[in-house]
């Protein structure tokens, strides 16, 4: 044997270490963890669907609707119909708390103190009715809306005029100026063209609607000259008047309009630019029955046949003796 034969080889032992397993591994982790998120978002959506009214879910349900840019521009903050809010938004009404619609909360509408509707727990079997139609007829008002701004030529060029949300006081639809394309004549009150289009459009949608409305007029922040008499107020109110004469050679019903307000500046649009030209605008709001029907019963009224309101008789005063008493 050689030398070479006789030397003692070396044993090399390669070891080949293996991270992440048995219970040393995060993947499992992660993957539990992601588990117990989604099943808690799964009770939670169950408990909602279970908490809520019908009208809650309609409202949550058009927040999530996803807006269409070719009907209006969000001037409002918002991102719902037609740009606008979806639940609580700014303007008339409104609950400072910003959410969704945009402008809004999980609103819940006006509550029992408001003499409106309710949170859902305490509305009677006649509210509740009537909050289920109103939501049917807001979503249906809203679709017909768009509809025709889409399909109509001459409209489809005046959607970033329109403006669609919901505050408390029910469905809001607002004609707002955009700049160098006004609704009306600077300081002037006749409805310009476009603007009597869109009345009469908006006329045309509600007119056969069991909702009261109510129709404000809205200005910027500009003032008049110093020691005018006619100031904003009365231009809000005669615009707002302008439009309701413009709604009733529509065909819409005298008694289908509960009141016409003048807002003046008082509820800007754009609260970051109050001189800014969205802020010139008319808002129709289509109020919810139930809201107007708890104003008729602080005001004193009963419910008739037929649903029609009637006074109640005054209680007969206790005469006196000694005291003049005048019919």
């Amino acid at each position: 044997m050689s030398k070479h034969n006789d030397e003692i080889q070396p044993i090399i032992i390669k070891r080949v270490k293996k991270g992440g397993g048995g219970h040393h591994g995060g993947a499992w982790k992660v993957a539990y963890a992601d588990f117990v998120t989604a099943m808690m978002a799964f009770f939670l959506l169950l408990w909602l669907l279970n908490v809520t009214t019908n009208e809650q879910k309609a409202y949550i349900s058009s927040y999530f609707a996803p807006a269409d840019p070719r009907i209006a521009e969000s001037l409002s903050g918002a991102g719902g119909v037609m740009g606008g809010t979806t639940v609580s938004p700014e303007g008339a009404m409104t609950q400072t708390q910003a959410t969704a619609v945009q402008t809004g909360e999980p609103a819940q509408g006006i509550g029992k103190e408001g003499d409106g509707e309710g949170d859902g727990q305490d509305e009677t079997e006649e509210e509740a009715a009537q909050n289920r139609e109103d939501a049917r007829n807001f979503n249906a008002t809203e679709e017909k809306l768009r509809q025709a701004m889409e399909s109509v030529p001459e409209l489809k060029e005046l959607a970033n005029h329109l403006l669609v949300d919901m505050t408390p006081e029910g469905l809001r639809i607002q004609i707002i100026d955009q700049k160098g394309k006004p609704m009306f004549e600077v300081g002037k009150t006749t409805p310009l063209p476009r603007a009597v289009k869109l009345l009469q459009l908006i006329t045309e949608t509600i007119k056969t609607l069991p909702n009261k409305i109510s129709i404000r007029g809205h200005t910027d922040s500009v003032p008049y000259g110093k020691g005018a008499i006619y100031t904003n107020w009365e231009l809000s109110s005669d615009r707002a008047n302008a439009s309701r004469r413009v709604m009733l050679a529509a065909a819409l019903d005298i008694a289908q309009v509960e009141n016409v307000q003048g807002k003046a500046d008082r509820e800007p649009l754009m609260k970051d630019d109050p001189a800014a030209a969205p802020n010139r605008r008319v808002s129709v709001i289509l109020l919810k029955q139930s809201l107007v029907a708890g104003l008729k019963k602080k005001d004193g009224t009963s419910t008739g046949k037929g649903g029609k309101k009637k006074p109640e008789k005054p209680k007969p005063r206790q005469r006196e003796e000694g005291v003049i008493y005048f019919p």
